[in-house]
């Protein structure tokens, strides 16, 4: 298995946009025999330390390999959605893992 966390930072006032492209894109991670292990919004009160800015939003993702991931980020319907996700999305921090 692969897993892949995100740090989503989106642009001021493009929520919408953002959770527009997240309600495409989520659920054709399962199409790609992958799975949306765990999605949070974070908030000050849950924040025990930081040296960083706070993410919009946090994805834990895996997929069963390589090639499921490459099938879901060439999606022909996940990139009719694509241009959601750039007016929407100022940077994205994604951290490559395996399940120790």
């Amino acid at each position: 298995m692969i897993y892949f966390t995100q740090l989503i930072y989106i642009l001021d006032g493009e929520e919408a946009s953002f959770l527009e492209f997240e309600a495409v894109a989520i659920p054709l991670i399962a199409k790609h025999k992958g799975k949306l292990l765990f999605r949070y919004k974070p908030s000050s009160e849950n924040i025990i330390e930081q040296n960083i800015e706070m993410p919009y939003e946090i994805h834990l993702v895996e997929f069963e390999n390589e090639q499921d991931v490459a099938d879901f980020f060439k999606d022909e319907e996940r990139k009719k959605y694509i241009h959601l996700k750039e007016q929407s999305i100022k940077s994205v921090w994604l951290i490559k893992g395996a399940k120790l």
